[in-house]
């Protein structure tokens, strides 16, 4: 509950750019601002009720709504092995190009739905995409030749295009710069578990072979299908739109006026951009000047590219590499992602807490190394499913993590927008790269995959070392009063 305004020391008002779980900044520096003469003081604990009401209403609905979309785009190798390869002869290249072709659209559709997710509103915009999608993958379990899935899989992408960068947007409009690796991580985390689960369920769909007149690969699409449909309408319901516009809508059950307004005034604290700019393509066709996008894209790339390849060949890698039987590769994918999903939340965590992206990056890509070689080089298959718990969890940990890298080192409502759009389009072209580097013909070791993976995080820790140099020398520049940064003489990179 509000309190009236009151004199600072009565009250800890702490409206600086870090509150959350840690609440960094709030506790060591004590730093008090004075109110305005309407707004409402809130005490500590007050605030971080504020914060985590947000959390539980937006992370947990976009996260589910996401959990869905990762299932759908990576339940085809659980399909796969579960009969579909013999059912539609996916011969040859049959099966990566079906991967492959899912990304066109993909990638070609996210800087147009970036900005619808702005101009329609994410509730009304998102939750449509989430719906037709759905539709989409129910009509998967009734195709009968290989080529049938190539339009699916290609409007599968058109609508899924939207939803990433749209809620990743969505997501950093809520939050200061030191929220946020946790609250990616919360959102995609539901989602990766998820996806990593999907193996248990789609064994435990493929026993209905048979029934109602479908194979078990049928009804791995339809169960999926439905429940995106379902996802659809809870988004419906209670997806959240952008501050600045919730502000002047009634959210009854989920944050009033004057707790928005305090979530305005923060963000404002942080890095001045809580307010809706004007639309203004030139301003946002602009920032693609800016090197930084790019090479946060890149970094996107690297992680994205091992992060599709385990979601589309993990259970062939399971059956053909380690020689596991079918139910056994799909019950097994799940551990190295919940592993992933553990190492996410404490690479999150730290990232928070000590106001560091680029060392956690490095760290993450050196785990991938040594898993991709332990994949590779060794002969157990105990140290090589060992191997790919490194590997999952290194790349899958990296996704949020260069996420919040970038939020944190950009400023501007279209400019966060335009990054967003090039962040997750540089993450769908590796979804290409991850779906043709692990072909068929090169199993059992599937050497050219795991040697560009290989290259992927070596070149991750040279982009980051890069930053690392340029962002240091920048902030020093403006610390002496030499170099304005952002826009903002306030705003300083984080590494």
């Amino acid at each position: 509950m509000a309190a009236p305004k009151q004199d600072a020391a009565q009250l800890e008002r702490v409206e600086s750019g870090a509150l959350g779980d840690s609440f960094n900044d709030s506790k060591e520096n004590h730093e008090h601002r004075e109110a305005l003469d309407d707004d409402p003081v809130y005490t500590y604990a007050e605030q971080r009720k504020i914060i985590h009401k947000i959390d539980r209403r937006l992370i947990t609905v976009a996260g589910i709504i996401y959990m869905n979309s990762l299932m759908d785009r990576s339940n085809l190798p659980n399909a796969n092995i579960a009969g579909m390869d013999v059912d539609l002869n996916l011969i040859g290249m049959r099966y990566n190009i079906i991967s492959l072709v899912f990304f066109v659209t993909y990638v070609i559709f996210q800087p147009p739905a970036t900005l619808l997710t702005r101009k329609i509103g994410p509730r009304t915009f998102l939750s449509s995409i989430c719906l037709a999608w759905g539709i989409v993958m129910v009509g998967f379990s009734f195709v009968n030749e290989w080529w049938e899935l190539v339009p699916l899989r290609l409007v599968l992408g058109l609508f899924e295009a939207g939803y990433f960068p749209g809620a990743v947007y969505l997501i950093s409009t809520w939050y200061s710069r030191y929220d946020m690796q946790k609250r990616y991580a919360g959102f995609y985390g539901l989602g990766l578990v998820a996806s990593g689960f999907s193996g248990i369920l789609a064994f435990g769909l493929q026993q209905l072979d048979g029934r109602g007149g479908l194979e078990g690969w049928r009804w791995i699409f339809l169960v999926f299908g439905l429940l995106t449909v379902a996802a659809g309408l809870l988004g419906f319901a209670f997806l959240v739109d952008f501050p600045d516009r919730a502000q002047h809508k009634k959210y009854r059950g989920f944050v009033n006026s004057e707790e928005i307004g305090f979530i305005l005034r923060r963000i404002n604290k942080d890095r001045s951009d809580a307010s809706e700019e004007p639309w203004n393509f030139r301003k946002w066709a602009a920032s693609g000047k800016d090197w930084k996008i790019w090479i946060f894209g890149l970094q996107f790339f690297c992680f994205t590219t091992q992060a599709y390849a385990l979601a589309y060949f993990l259970p062939i890698i399971l059956r053909g590499t380690l020689g596991f039987g079918v139910g056994e590769s799909q019950l097994l994918t799940a551990p190295p992602y919940a592993f992933a999903g553990i190492l996410m939340i404490a690479c999150a965590w730290l990232g928070d807490k000590m106001h560091k992206r680029g060392p956690l990056i490095v760290f993450l890509a050196v785990l991938g190394l040594i898993g991709l070689c332990l994949l590779r080089w060794t002969t157990p298959p105990g140290v090589r499913y060992f191997g790919i718990f490194l590997l999952a969890g290194s790349c899958n940990s990296g996704i949020p993590c260069v996420m919040a890298y970038q939020a944190n080192n950009i400023r501007g409502q279209w400019k966060r927008a335009f990054a967003s759009a090039t962040l997750v389009g540089a993450g769908g072209i590796g979804g290409i790269a991850g779906s043709t580097v692990f072909r068929s013909q090169d199993l059992p070791h599937f050497t050219l995959g795991i040697s560009f993976c290989i290259g992927c995080c070596i070149l991750l820790m040279l982009t980051v070392l890069m930053n690392t140099i340029i962002f240091t020398a920048r902030n020093k520049k403006a610390d002496k009063g030499e170099l304005v940064l952002e826009g903002d003489p306030h705003f300083r990179y984080t590494l």
